[in-house]
């Protein structure tokens, strides 16, 4: 289903022609348009919410039919009413696509007033013999007019008259007027009658920290023991641990032992299990299935060395948190060194990229089949032959396709615009404009804004280990609802302190930071942590909000003690704090502590709980009943982390509109499992102060055959102006240099990176850069062949520096 249909484009300037016709003959029947009723609790905001009014051409005042896709459908009043004379009959008849609506008109007259900020609840009298209904809304904002907001509650099928009751989520800021109504998607018919929607808004309760700077800003906390492994992949497990996997942890010594290590931490009590690992899991992709297993592809087969790169293995392997424990798959098609892994609306997992066994570009997509639990043949897997990088960011849109958001690691960009849609059905790729500085997002990160039902992507920072410049500022944020996406610039990132080796100064000019992580909090915000200026080099101590709301960050949060650049992740945790690990710079050196963020809102008092749920076994387009200790506004499900490198395509925040009764309270579950797709999730509940609850495990899965909706699919996005670029060529590989990781291999092991480049600024010279190299913690470095490209060995004795 899509919100906006092109006949209802049509037809706007028709009703701003008929705006004052209309006027005249409403008022003329003693309707109150001249704007909607002030908003309180108990005020009807609607006009003509029973049908009663009915106009010249036989439709209800206020009430318009619309829709898109290729469908048959009537919509009529009808004497069967819930109370009153008449009712609205909606009924379709055949459809392939698309969706048939009951719609308030979006008209100034008709269209309910709304205050930003504010929530609003709606309910409507209803009786449906389709599973494929739903309560949708569209907002008008003062600058670009009216647009779809969101779809909020699946109508369960009835015979007879019931009252589906749903509470919007906050109102974004310029927006004016809603209109709201039924969609139905599937055939069959829905009677509506009795709208009604009132201003629910609770004030927020007044601020009693007493926590000082933390009240605004947070707090850190480095905990007192050290990390057993050098983990490069933290993945937040459906029991609330997390499993940490170092692999060799970039460690040659360790590999070369064959000495493999992952550990699981539990962070209720401080405790690491180490877990014997079957083969070298760094640097490869993970992703949670849908029973909570964790999928594990590739890793490491070589270290680069002076002669070749990195070499990825074609092993796959699931651990299973019930028995910290992993098992063996088939294999991959061939090696994915740094590869993408995101699943998809059906449970299989899809990844791009990284390097092969050879070390040369791996441009094979493969497949994970959920039903079958293999990887998938080739064969039966389309292909584009594109070369997508090493960890690009590939994120689940709403109707099934991919957006490649630029973010990716090592070097440039994909050639052309940086960012695109990849049609995974029709195996087209098209590209999306408007990425700034699209060769400097090496080691950016982007997410998909709270909530997923938006369809809005941030980018920010980023760097080139090629060229090394100063990572910069940039951020840019797309909006998949357009029906011509293109990227837009952000605003900059926030500016800290840099340490360069001669300790912290502020940050100046542009500069910005690489190696960024991004966590979505339970109460809407981005927080946006750690950093590093250069490649492996010069972390930056800064952290921020985003506010997906206002497009604005809040600066000045309070920042990690510990450098978090090169090999770190931050992770949401269940208690609802974020938890970071790791730093490998240049010298080779990897950080072992454990910091532990607070984020402002567990110091505004006394945190919501969530004190029974009905159900922990969720199906798409249900709604499902909570119990909580006080009043809440919201609540939403978070996908558990499975982050490495700045990159976690597969973290969404999933808004649940919510029907409050006193304490109990509905969730109302999207049915398109491309919003959320099926596994385990994080059940957060949160009070009108932001304050959230710990989080609750739900498992959202398929609905019973034959008994729940289809997707509620939109189409947005549906036509970029540029040409979609159909697969290429069969090939086997994109050619790869050996330095790819932007370290020259001729000094030290391969655990040391001295950068290629060295940053603006270094002298050109021996001395320049062994003071750099000193400041930077590098240990005297051997020569690992007779090559002495940067110049390092002015003695000739086999020894850098």
């Amino acid at each position: 289903m899509t919100p906006i249909p092109r006949r209802r484009d049509r037809v706007r300037e028709r009703r701003r022609s008929a705006g004052a016709l209309l006027l005249a003959v409403v008022t003329s029947m003693g309707l109150l348009l001249s704007g909607s009723p002030a908003a309180h609790a108990g005020s009807n905001l609607l006009v003509n919410p029973g049908f009663e009014s009915v106009g010249p051409d036989g439709m209800p005042t206020c009430w318009e039919k619309s829709g898109w896709g290729d469908n048959d459908f009537t919509a009529q009043l009808t004497d069967k009413s819930h109370s009153g004379s008449n009712a609205m009959a909606l009924t379709v008849t055949r459809i392939t696509g698309g969706d048939r609506k009951a719609m308030m008109l979006e008209s100034t007259s008709c269209a309910p007033d709304v205050t930003p900020n504010h929530q609003y609840d709606l309910s409507v009298w209803y009786t449906s013999s389709t599973p494929n209904a739903a309560i949708t809304v569209f907002r008008h904002d003062v600058q670009n007019g009216w647009q779809y907001w969101t779809d909020l509650k699946t109508l369960p099928v009835s015979p007879d008259y019931q009252h589906a009751e749903v509470r919007t989520p906050v109102v974004p800021p310029n927006t004016d007027q809603i209109t709201w109504g039924v969609s139905v998607y599937g055939v069959g018919t829905v009677v509506t009658d009795d709208y009604d929607m009132e201003d629910a808004t609770q004030p927020t309760p007044g601020d009693a920290c007493s926590a000082g700077a933390a009240c605004t800003q947070g707090s850190w906390q480095v905990m007192p023991f050290k990390n057993p492994v050098r983990s490069m992949h933290a993945v937040v497990l459906r029991n609330g641990k997390v499993l940490l996997v170092a692999g060799s942890g970039n460690s040659p010594e360790l590999f070369q032992a064959g000495t493999f290590t992952s550990a699981v931490y539990d962070p209720k009590n401080g405790s690491f299990v180490t877990i014997p690992t079957p083969v070298d899991m760094f640097c490869g992709g993970h992703v949670q299935l849908s029973d909570g297993r964790v999928l594990i592809l590739s890793g490491t087969k070589a270290y680069s060395d002076s002669s070749h790169g990195y070499e990825g293995i074609k092993d796959s392997y699931i651990f299973d948190p019930a028995t910290n424990s992993y098992t063996k798959t088939n294999d991959l098609h061939d090696g994915h060194w740094y590869p993408s892994a995101t699943v998809l609306g059906n449970g299989d997992v899809i990844t791009f990229g990284g390097l092969k066994e050879d070390s040369s570009g791996n441009v094979t997509t493969e497949r994970f089949s959920q039903v079958q639990q293999q990887w998938l043949p080739t064969n039966q897997v389309n292909q584009t032959w594109s070369f997508w990088g090493l960890y690009p960011s590939m994120i689940l849109m709403q109707d099934g396709r991919l957006f490649y958001s630029g973010s990716h690691v090592f070097g440039n960009g994909t050639p052309g615009t940086g960012a695109s849609i990849y049609d995974t059905n029709a195996n087209t790729v098209t590209d999306v404009p408007g990425l700034q500085d699209k060769d400097h997002r090496d080691q950016s990160a982007s997410v998909l804004l709270p909530p997923a039902q938006d369809q809005r992507v941030l980018t920010m920072g980023g760097g080139n280990i090629d060229s090394n410049p100063d990572a910069n500022r940039n951020t840019d944020i797309i909006d998949l609802k357009q029906p011509n996406p293109q990227y837009v610039p952000g605003p900059p990132l926030p500016q800290g302190t840099v340490d360069q080796g001669a300790g912290p100064v502020p940050e100046t000019g542009a500069q910005g930071k690489m190696y960024v992580s991004a966590v979505l909090l339970p109460d809407g915000n981005v927080l946006e942590t750690g950093g590093g200026l250069h490649n492996r080099a010069d972390p930056v101590y800064e952290a921020s909000m985003f506010d997906p709301t206002t497009n604005t960050y809040k600066p000045g949060m309070a920042t990690d003690p510990i450098p978090r650049s090169y090999h770190s992740a931050a992770f949401l945790l269940p208690d609802a704090r974020v938890m970071t690990v790791g730093d490998n710079p240049g010298n080779g050196t990897f950080d072992e502590h454990v910091s532990i963020y607070t984020p402002p809102y567990l110091y505004k008092g006394p945190r919501p709980q969530i004190t029974f749920t009905a159900n922990s076994q969720w199906t798409y387009g249900s709604t499902q009943r909570i119990t909580v200790d006080r009043p809440i506004v919201k609540a939403e499900l978070i996908r558990p982390a499975a982050v490495t490198h700045s990159s976690d395509p597969n973290q969404r925040f999933v808004d649940l509109p919510i029907g409050v009764n006193g304490n109990s309270v509905d969730l109302n579950v999207t049915s398109n499992p491309n919003l959320a797709p099926p596994g385990w999730y994080m059940l957060f509940a949160v009070d009108a102060a932001g304050v959230p609850s710990v989080a609750s495990w739900v498992h959202l899965g398929t609905s019973p055959a034959n008994t729940g909706p289809s997707a509620m699919v939109h189409n947005f996005a549906h036509s970029p102006e540029n040409h979609a670029k159909q697969a290429g060529r069969p090939r086997t590989a994109q050619p790869i240099s050996p330095q790819l990781s932007g370290c020259d291999r001729d000094y030290g092991g391969a655990d040391v990176c001295v950068p290629t480049v060295f940053p603006k600024g270094v002298p050109n010279t021996t001395a320049g850069r062994c003071t750099w190299l000193h400041h930077h913690g590098y240990a005297r470095l051997r020569l690992t062949g007779r090559k002495d490209p940067l110049g390092l060995d002015p003695h000739h004795d086999g020894w850098a520096c």
